[in-house]
């Protein structure tokens, strides 16, 4: 593995685009989201850009702080509110390795009887994840791209942090 990552900035044109994307096919499809559920920290963004560009209203689940009673707390909600019939599209930046929509599916899931009522929608889907999502901006294949996507709002972000973030899962990047 080399000592840093290739990164890759998405500029905040092509990220307005990957909304676009989202947007079109989501707005394609018979399914209508209650609401969108931006995946703190790197889903937040992008779901808020889709709210408004959509007009479907947006909640938000902090995933990213590593605060389990918090999340779960509002998962459970989320679950909660599949059961009496809601839909909702969770959004977030990145399908890479997919250990986050397969830990949100299965926390939902494990709380509900109705998956049809929980879709997933990111900007950019690796093909070689492991979760599967209903709505995606673009693919990339890990196989053969492997640069660390650093999206407008992680731009200021200190490189050791960037670096720190893409070395957690080494094979998305080596």
């Amino acid at each position: 593995m080399p000592d840093e990552p290739t990164f890759t900035p998405i500029s905040y044109e092509r990220f307005l685009d990957e909304v676009e994307a989202v947007a079109r096919a989501l707005l394609a499809d018979t399914w209508r989201p209650d609401f969108l559920v931006g995946i703190g920290r790197g889903g937040l963004v992008p779901a808020a850009h889709l709210s408004h560009r959509t007009g479907f209203p947006m909640l938000s689940v902090d995933h990213s702080s590593g605060e389990p009673d918090f999340a779960d707390e509002l998962l459970a909600k989320l679950a909660a509110r599949i059961d009496a019939g809601q839909r909702i599209l969770i959004v977030d930046d990145i399908n890479d390795s997919g250990g986050t929509i397969a830990h949100l599916r299965g926390a939902i899931a494990a709380r509900t009887r109705k998956t049809d009522g929980l879709r997933i929608a990111v900007l950019i889907h690796s093909v070689r994840s492991r979760a599967s999502v209903e709505y995606r901006g673009s693919e990339i294949d890990r196989a053969t791209d492997k640069s660390w996507f650093v999206f407008p709002w992680e731009a200021v972000a200190p490189r050791e942090t960037l670096v720190a973030a893409a070395a957690e899962v080494p094979e998305r990047i080596a």
